[in-house]
Formats: structure tokens, sequence, C-alpha cells
């Protein structure tokens, strides 16, 4: 697990997330989650921490997730056909820190509204995870360890 300093305590993925997700690795400081829903490309930070908010989080590791945010944000906009990406780090929901990293086009299932809450989904095929998960090996090898 990514190394978050004294404050991680004992890191569990929140249910939600975990429920809805794909856990695909471990950058430097956060786990790599990708939704389950194959109509956007929409993938999930969570920081090992035990913290709420970005603010708290010790510089660092702000700067690290910005990296890893920076990473992610390129990686999909080099991969997926997407016309503008969606970051944000919401919580209202689910109260622990993780951010929404998310490939938009005009022709989604939702444009131009948001993802959260959007209730048509269609899960990924064992082939596209794994293509997915050839895609970061190879864009982010020095960066990333996969499950």
């Amino acid at each position: 697990m990514p190394d978050a300093g004294a404050d991680s305590g004992d890191f569990e993925v929140d249910a939600r997330l975990a429920g809805d997700c794909l856990i695909l690795g471990e950058l430097d400081c956060s786990l790599l989650l990708l939704m389950n829903n194959a109509l956007v490309p929409w993938f999930i930070l969570v920081p090992v921490t035990q913290a709420t908010e970005i603010y708290q989080l010790p510089g660092e590791q702000q700067v690290q997730l910005l990296e890893e945010i920076n990473l992610l944000s390129d990686f999909i906009n080099s991969e997926f056909s997407i016309e503008k990406l969606n970051v944000a780090a919401i919580g209202n929901v689910v109260k622990q820190l993780h951010v929404h990293i998310v490939g938009r086009h005009s022709s989604d299932y939702c444009w131009p509204g948001v993802v959260w809450g959007a209730k048509q989904s269609e899960p990924y095929s064992d082939a596209e995870i794994e293509h997915i998960k050839a895609s970061l090996k190879s864009r982010l090898n020095e960066h990333i360890t996969l499950d």
C-alpha cells in the first residue's frame, strides 16, 4: 500500500467505493480505482490517509496527489476520445477523501450533466479491464503497481 505517513492508520477503501469500483492498483500516495461503468472513463484516486479534505494532507502528500491527478488526467486524455476532463473531490456521500477524474464527451450518456448519481451503467468486460491495465502499465510504469 502507498506510504501515507503516520496518519494512515487502519486504512480501508470506503464500502461504497469498493462496491462501485474496481481497484486497479497503487500509485505513490493513492489507490487507483476504476468506476465499473464503461460508458465514460471514470477513475478515482483514493489517497491513503485518514484526512477527509485535501487541505488536511501534509504539503508533500498534497503535491504527490496533484502529480497523480496530472498523470491520470494525461492518461485519460491520451487513451480515450474525450473533449473535457471533470476533476472533483466532493465527498458529500462518501466522506473518505477521493478524487474523481472523468473523461467527458458531448455524446456521452449524461452530457452536459454530471455523472454523479446518473443511473445508466454498463460494466466493463474482462478484456476492457485488461486493456486499461496494460495501457496504464505502459504509460505510468514507474508510478504504478497494478493488482
